[in-house]
């Protein structure tokens, strides 16, 4: 999955995760040690055992789904390589999984927790660290991942950042004045200034790169000052960036490519978040909705 899906450690560590559940759950119902023979006999009825158990323990549906998807790629592997084949897991449908809504803030929530950020440190250039972070995120759409990742290097000269998201794909991402502005105060202010183009371009009190934990937590001290929801999280602000482009008119194609999604059915999803917003679209720019709202010629006498 590294080397040829290029996926990130995060995924490979999930799915890792997922096998040895599923060896440990095989060793406690077989009463005995797991073997590759034994992965080649197992039949329909045992893995759908092994779905009911994993939801006995309350695991989320989306959970069971990804423990299905991470053997159904091992015996892929297994079964390429020549090592075991095994066809009853085929026969297993996957729990079908409900459609998440994403969850945005409102535009002036979304502008309130910028501001808010820079005012929850005493220190200057914490607090200009904290606001250039959001802003990128709120006014670029990047996964807060993809924002800690940079190094000084990538730091945008002209008016694109070239990023580097899931599957290691490459896209490029308009930057507002707005957000240039907030990464070169915030660069002004850094107590490391260097021109080594390899250095984080977040970093921590302690000077290594910032961790995201640490933005989970300025962003509850956030929520609590402006008496956000829970909602209100750092991907939050990912979202409300596609929601509030989708409100103003942008098209579904271009927020997909600004957001990286290698579906569209994926950038999709927040059509159902701003159903208000496609409908005053709709009526405003469709040409049947423009010729029934014209006004009925009057007579002339």
């Amino acid at each position: 999955m590294a080397r040829e899906r290029r996926a990130s450690q995060h995924t490979v560590f999930a799915y890792a995760r997922d096998v040895a559940a599923f060896t440990r759950f095989l060793q406690d119902y077989r009463g005995e040690e797991p073997s590759v023979g034994m992965l080649g006999s197992l039949s329909t009825a045992e893995f759908r055992a092994y779905v009911s158990a994993r939801s006995r323990t309350g695991l989320a549906r989306t959970s069971t789904a990804r423990g299905l998807s991470s053997l159904r790629n091992l015996y892929r592997w297994l079964d390429r390589e020549g090592i075991v084949s095994n066809p009853a897991l085929d026969a297993l449908r996957t729990p079908k999984i409900p459609k998440a809504v994403p969850k945005a803030m409102t535009e002036s929530e979304a502008m309130e927790t910028l501001e808010a950020a820079r005012t929850l440190y005493e220190d200057p250039w914490l607090a200009r660290r904290d606001m250039a972070l959001f802003t990128l995120l709120y006014g670029c759409g990047l996964r807060l991942g993809e924002a800690l990742a940079l190094n000084r290097g990538d730091v945008p000269k002209g008016s694109v950042l070239r990023i580097l998201g899931k599957g290691r794909k490459e896209r490029l991402v308009p930057v507002l004045p707005v957000v240039r502005s907030a990464l070169e105060e915030y660069l002004r202010l850094c107590p490391v200034q260097s021109t080594d183009p390899t250095l984080p371009l977040f970093i921590g009190a302690r000077g290594g790169r910032l961790n995201p934990g640490v933005v989970q937590r300025q962003m509850r001290k956030v929520r609590e000052h402006l008496g956000l929801s829970e909602q209100a999280t750092p991907h939050a602000l990912r979202h409300s960036f596609a929601t509030h482009l989708l409100a103003n008119g942008g098209d579904l194609r271009t927020i997909q490519e600004l957001l990286g999604h290698a579906s569209l059915s994926t950038t999709q999803r927040y059509t159902r978040v701003d159903a208000d917003g496609l409908a005053r679209l709709h009526a405003r720019t469709h040409p049947r909705a423009r010729i029934d709202t014209e006004p009925e010629p009057t007579d002339v006498k």
